[in-house]
């Protein structure tokens, strides 16, 4: 058969996919020593768990290594490491005293089958909505519970399965110490605080070793050196090993039993898969691969683990801190790692029992004492305290100490919804006159319910006065604000001026139309914060800033804005989002944008829908500098279809015909004035320009250098348009451009008022201005924007040429009409 004859006979056949690969199973080298790193950690707790709970310690084994075999294969976080968490010891405690161990191992099943419901339903992100408060709160009432328990055994009695007769009988404990027991628990407990803080060098390397295992280990040797005698590990014959039996007793007793064993494992995995999340991201290098959790198949995960763990007699199982962030710090990069570290206890549990046997209790007990006093942590006391939510933490965590987990948790919520109420309710207003001034002060949230003493304070200012609303909150509904503005309106209207402010800025209300004024309602900037704080960031914080967003009037930016001051990130972000580095630039484009849909979009929609379909007609050609700090839709409060925006750096117009010249500048004219038929031209300078000041720190005369000089860069290129505004300043005449309230600032602000009255000339030069100005059927308008003071100039006529007026002394008779612009 020829070379071709299987193309000629299958060139009308599907093509057939080759056989697959079978494919083998890798583990990485990280993942594999991330295993042993969490295996060392998680044997000793798992038996100090299992002893806490007084659960068979065989128990404890199971849990671990169910945890990481099921749950890591299944789960929806690669790196969490699930097994028997201190968490549930007293769950698991009271659940053995009340109904026995086979039967918690059932309820343990049961609760499994209902973190598959959960995670079937998709409800795994609103588990997270449970305040930090009561997650943190739970979490002490369980590590003071953990560590009154075993202080007991530590030293050398036995615990009762109620915290409050452990703390009832620790004086009598007190009185009659075992030697014994309290050396041994000594000495876990110093290697264990001791381990992790050895310096130099070595330190560095043994700190690799876990300081759990050095603990137990150490003591356990000391123990045997010594010959001390006392109780140890017990592994009964896997023959004997209890599996799980059915729950018998009240059907409510054991309904509350799975529920509060389901939200304990289900709420501790899913807050501990998203601190892995965190942890993960914080890496660089290979691990940054893995993507966020699936929270829903980690409740999957978990409830398989527990449904496995239960039926063949384990603790209950839910995602665990300790191991978890080892395995994170130690490098893995995949599930393996979780997977791995089951396998080696089951490993362990099958060959190391003789050595395991050796374990003395006390060790075990300090061990999970040291874990449960650091459950009650001071970073989560500070946290809530200045949140200020300590009574939610302490209601929680007491509820668990003397009710029990359940109670304790639904005791915690019922605080927190109580406080959120009243927060929300509870708004103090005051009144006060200083200086002629009437100072307002709103201090909480400003709902419906307040509206009626907000009036009858508001109603106090007398007619005519100046008042001032400070509103310091952080949330205003529409009856409270409709209430403000229109208490605002009828108060101005007899003469009176009234100014909203917040903790952040000013709140200025929105133009209502009128038959002299065209005003639009998507204009106004509220509350924006234009100074970046010392982290770079800047930040907006009110909810309602979102509708202030300027649309923006329409803009042709011409190909000599590339050189200059740069655009910065805060030019395109819109209010209310928060601007931080380049690097994260996309990311602030795409929240921009998202804010613009959600809140802009719905205001200028129709009037856009209107301009597609007839086309734009600008009234005004607006020429200025592409710096970022002039936002042309803000200063002017123009709105779509109102403005044709031409930028560039300097806001120059190159003179028709001049060599090197820039045909972009000159498009855009010829295009408004022809073919739009602009009815004015606008030249607007600002104060701190980047180009003049390149002007004028250039060399005076400076002229090309003859090759093998290197050519002037673009930007160079571009400022010789500016040169004629440098000459014009340098001339002294008598007749250089002046503000009228005050002299210049410095030179730098003399050249900026130069450049647009020079810039004016320039374009009287250009073909279709000149006709269009004899014509009468155009204007042109000088206008010079200080940043720092947010004030506008406009260059007065032919009487007062090159004055530049404040634009409100000039508008003060038609605010008198129309209402402040």
């Amino acid at each position: 058969m020829s070379a071709t004859a299987p193309t000629r006979v299958h060139s009308h056949s599907p093509p057939t996919d080759p056989p697959p690969r079978r494919r083998r199973f890798t583990v990485a080298g990280a993942d594999l020593s991330a295993s042993v790193a969490v295996f060392l950690i998680a044997l000793p707790l798992s038996l100090g768990i299992a002893l806490a709970t007084g659960a068979p310690l065989q128990a404890g084994l199971v849990a671990a290594a169910v945890g990481g075999i099921v749950a890591g294969r299944i789960g929806g976080c690669p790196l969490q490491v699930s097994g028997p968490a201190a968490g549930l010891t007293v769950v698991t405690a009271d659940l053995i005293h009340r109904y026995g161990w086979r039967a918690t191992c059932g309820i343990t099943v049961l609760a499994g089958l209902a973190q598959l419901g959960l995670g079937c339903l998709r409800v795994a992100r609103g588990a997270l909505a449970v305040s930090p408060a009561v997650v943190h709160g739970m979490l002490a009432g369980i590590g003071v519970t953990i560590a009154v328990a075993q202080l007991h055994i530590v030293l050398g009695g036995n615990p009762d399965s109620s915290v409050l007769t452990n703390l009832r009988a620790l004086p009598h404990q007190l009185a009659h110490l075992d030697p014994t027991a309290v050396s041994v628990s000594a000495l876990t407990l110093t290697l264990l605080l001791a381990w992790p803080r050895l310096p130099g060098e070595p330190g560095r390397l043994l700190r690799k070793v876990p300081a759990p295992l050095v603990a137990v280990t150490g003591a356990t040797v000391a123990a045997l050196l010594t010959g001390l005698s006392l109780p140890r590990v017990d592994l009964p014959s896997w023959s004997s090993h209890a599996l799980a039996g059915l729950p018998e007793g009240p059907a409510l007793g054991i309904v509350a039993a799975v529920l509060t064993t389901t939200l304990v494992c289900s709420v501790q995995s899913l807050l501990g898969a998203v601190a892995v999340d965190k942890m993960a991201a914080a890496r660089t290098g290979a691990q940054a691969r893995l993507g966020r959790s699936d929270l829903d198949r980690e409740l999957l995960g978990q409830g398989a683990a527990n449904i496995v763990s239960g039926a063949l007699g384990g603790l209950p199982v839910a995602g665990v801190a300790v191991r978890s962030t080892a395995n994170v710090n130690a490098g893995a990069v995949s599930r393996n790692s979780t997977m791995l570290h089951g396998v080696l206890v089951v490993i362990a549990t099958l060959l190391m029992v003789p050595l395991l046997e050796h374990i003395p209790l006390a060790a075990l007990a300090a061990l999970v004492m040291a874990v449960g006093i650091q459950m009650v942590s001071l970073h989560h006391i500070r946290t809530v305290n200045r949140h200020r939510e300590v009574p939610v933490y302490a209601a929680t965590t007491l509820g668990v100490v003397v009710l029990g987990v359940l109670q304790g948790v639904l005791l915690g919520i019922a605080v927190a919804v109580f406080l959120a109420l009243r927060r929300l309710t509870h708004t103090r207003i005051t009144h006060e006159e200083k200086e002629g001034v009437h100072h307002v002060h709103v201090r909480g949230q400003l709902t419906f319910l307040a509206v009626p003493r907000l009036s009858r304070t508001l109603h106090r200012v007398p007619q005519g006065a100046h008042a001032v609303v400070e509103l310091d909150g952080s949330f205003m509904d529409h009856a409270a604000y409709e209430a403000l503005q229109d208490w605002r309106t009828s108060h101005t209207a007899r003469g009176g001026s009234a100014e909203l402010t917040g903790r952040h800025g000013t709140f200025h209300r929105a133009e209502t139309p009128s038959t002299t004024c065209r005003c639009r309602p998507w204009t106004p900037w509220r509350n924006h914060q234009c100074a970046l704080p010392s982290g770079g960031a800047a930040e907006n914080t009110d909810p309602r800033a979102a509708h202030a967003q300027g649309t923006g009037a329409r803009e042709s930016v011409s190909p000599g804005t590339a050189g200059g001051t740069a655009p910065s990130p805060a030019a395109l972000t819109p209010v209310g989002a928060t601007t931080t580095t380049p690097d994260t630039y996309p990311h602030e484009l795409a929240r921009g944008i998202s804010s613009f849909q959600r809140n802009t979009a719905p205001l200028v929609r129709d009037e856009l829908a209107r301009l597609a379909r007839e086309g734009q007609r600008p009234s005004q050609l607006f020429l200025t500098c592409a710096d970022s700090r002039l936002v042309t839709s803000m200063i002017t409060a123009s709105g779509p279809g109102d403005l044709f925006v031409v930028r560039n750096v300097g806001n120059l117009v190159p003179p028709p015909g001049e060599e090197h010249g820039d045909d972009s500048v000159a498009a855009a004219i010829e295009y408004a004035v022809d073919v739009l038929g602009v009815r004015s031209i606008t030249v607007c300078g600002h104060s701190g320009c980047g180009a003049m000041q390149a002007l004028l720190t250039a060399e005076p005369g400076a002229t090309p250098t003859p090759a093998p000089a290197p050519p002037p860069t673009p930007l160079r290129r571009w400022l010789r348009h500016g040169l004629p505004s440098l000459e014009r300043m340098a001339a002294g005449d008598g007749t250089a451009p002046r503000l009228a309230e005050r002299p210049a600032a410095d030179a730098v602000e003399r050249l900026c008022l130069t450049n647009v009255v020079q810039q004016l000339a320039h374009l009287r030069a250009h073909e279709s201005v000149a006709r269009a100005l004899a014509a009468g059927a155009l204007e042109l308008h000088g206008m010079y924007f200080h940043v720092g003071e947010a004030r506008a100039y406009l260059l007065g006529g032919p009487a007062a040429e090159g004055v530049f007026h404040d634009v409100r002394e000039d508008m003060r008779e038609v605010e008198e009409v129309c209402g402040p612009a």
